[in-house]
């Protein structure tokens, strides 16, 4: 099973987010980079994770707001490189604002989800996310 890759600096929401697949039934292995410059070098295998045996994750859920590099400059580097611009790639954030969702999709971002406050809407967003990125969309080898 491909991995998840969450790049999430809040650890009540990795948390949630990580409960809400598990939950709906998604047993792929989660991957969980706390910020920009970590979930860059995971996905070009450098620094830490220079060893990282396993392939490209089969989607990305991305925050905007981070520290270090923020969502919409990690998304803007993962679509110009051609080894990552397959993945999907899902802003999972608390951004409503209109800016960050045009930036968002001329970078090339595959889904935009404003995460609801309410932890219940949260488990089912984050469920919904997981079932189609996960379940029913059909993916490429990310690593042609």
């Amino acid at each position: 099973m491909k991995q998840i890759l969450l790049v999430e600096d809040n650890p009540n929401d990795i948390e949630l987010t990580i409960e809400a697949l598990r939950s709906s039934k998604i047993l792929n292995p989660i991957d969980v980079a706390e910020d920009g410059e970590i979930a860059l070098d995971y996905l070009l295998k450098k620094g830490t994770y220079a060893n990282r045996k396993t392939s490209n994750p089969i989607v990305i859920l991305l925050d905007i707001k981070m520290p270090k590099l923020n969502g919409l400059e990690v998304l803007k580097i993962i679509k110009n490189n051609p080894k990552l611009k397959r993945i999907p790639v899902v802003i999972l954030t608390s951004s409503k604002e209109d800016t960050d969702l045009i930036k968002s999709y001329d970078l090339g971002v595959n889904a935009y989800v404003v995460k609801p406050v309410d932890f219940e809407q949260f488990v089912e967003a984050v469920k919904s996310i997981g079932i189609f990125w996960v379940l029913v969309n059909e993916s490429i080898n990310n690593n042609l």
